[in-house]
């Protein structure tokens, strides 16, 4: 399934989540984690967006200077 994790090994590992979480806050930490991924998504194509505006930056520069 998932890289040899099995149906077997996904149920005990919820519940290992479910026990230390609680079923109440799962919704609260889905969220969170949600978030966390799509700001790493956002600061990670900012990053590539900076790099292609600084390469062009540096282009015209050098066709200004030549």
């Amino acid at each position: 399934m998932l890289g040899g994790i099995g149906m077997t090994e996904l149920i005990i590992i919820l519940v290992i989540v479910m026990i230390i979480f609680g079923a109440g806050k799962l919704p609260e930490v889905g969220r969170s984690l949600g978030s966390g991924i799509r700001e790493l998504k956002s600061s990670l194509s900012e990053d590539h967006a900076d790099d292609h505006l600084s390469k062009g930056d540096i282009e015209e520069k050098s066709r200004a200077g030549a």
